[in-house]
């Protein structure tokens, strides 16, 4: 049952997952609309997500919001380290490196930083890991 990250139904089943766990309480000392541009998807060149925390539950999605905070651009491997194993490691090496790259309010990226994992968001993790490959 595992997918690629970032596949159709890689997001299908995230999706599914996501809708079966209910609300997931968001930090709201630190909300956040954030747009991603993934490069090197192996099967689309580069894909556009999103990441919003202002309306109280965490949506990520496919697109790009009108008007965000930040664009974070980095490579298909950083985000998936990132975002499917939550290696903070790997991703600050990666943006010492030059692989991700920031436009926008930096600060609402730092403050992202010093928030931990909220309401429900360490079983979904767990489950993105799951259907993972």
């Amino acid at each position: 049952m595992p997918y690629p990250f970032l596949s159709d139904e890689w997001v299908a089943e995230a999706r599914r997952i996501r809708a079966e766990l209910g609300p997931i309480a968001a930090p709201s000392e630190n909300p956040i609309r954030m747009n991603l541009v993934i490069t090197e998807v192996p099967w689309a060149g580069s894909l556009d997500a999103h990441i919003d925390t202002s309306g109280g539950e965490p949506d990520i999605e496919q697109g790009h919001l009108a008007n965000p905070d930040l664009t974070v651009t980095l490579d298909y491997g950083t985000a998936k380290s990132l975002l499917v194993e939550g290696d903070s490691q790997a991703a600050m090496a990666a943006f010492m490196a030059g692989k991700i790259q920031v436009d926008g309010d930096m600060s609402k990226l730092l403050a992202l930083q010093g928030t931990g994992p909220f309401g429900r968001a360490e079983e979904l993790a767990a489950r993105i890991r799951e259907i993972t490959s």
